[in-house]
This record gives C-alpha cells, structure tokens and sequence, in this order.
C-alpha cells in the first residue's frame, strides 16, 4: 500500500465563499484529522484572500476513498459544493 496525497488550491470566487469557507473549516480540518489514515490534512490562506492551499495525506487509497465519501455528505461538503477545486492526486 501507498500513500495517497493530494494537493492544491480551493478557489473562491468572492468574499461570501470565502466567509463560507471560514465558517465552516476549523470543523472541516478536526473531522477530517480524526478519520482513521488520515496522515496529515491543512487548509490554509494564502497571499491571495480568495485561494486556499490544500494539502493532503492518507495512508492508502481506501482511507482517501473513505475521507472523499464522507466529506461528499458532509456539512463542509455541501456548503462548499460551489467553490472552485484544482486538486493534483497521486498514489491513488
């Protein structure tokens, strides 16, 4: 088995997404790092107030597929569904 990694940017297009991404990721990031496998999860601004950097790591391709499946049907998950993702995926 390998790890799984994902990284990239979540990219708002205004200052309501963003305040919707504020809201609801510190809950996002706690659930997210409880999950069994997950080896390290951030979500973090950067120099521009619309992008976040993402970075992901989970201990195998089953841990990634559990986390995307709960985050689908998460409170995260449906309150974000609209925000941009460029996400690259290796190990899967």
């Amino acid at each position: 088995m390998s790890n799984v990694f994902l990284s990239g940017q979540l990219l708002c297009s205004d200052q309501e997404q963003v305040a919707v991404v504020a809201q609801h990721l510190p809950l996002h990031i706690n659930l997210t790092r409880a999950e069994p496998g997950c080896l390290s999860f951030e979500v973090n601004p950067t120099q521009n107030p619309l992008i976040w950097q993402v970075d992901e790591q989970f201990k195998d391709a089953a841990a990634f597929r559990a986390h995307q499946q709960r985050v689908a049907e998460s409170e995260w998950g449906r309150a974000t569904a609209d925000i941009e993702r460029r996400y690259e995926i290796e190990g899967i």
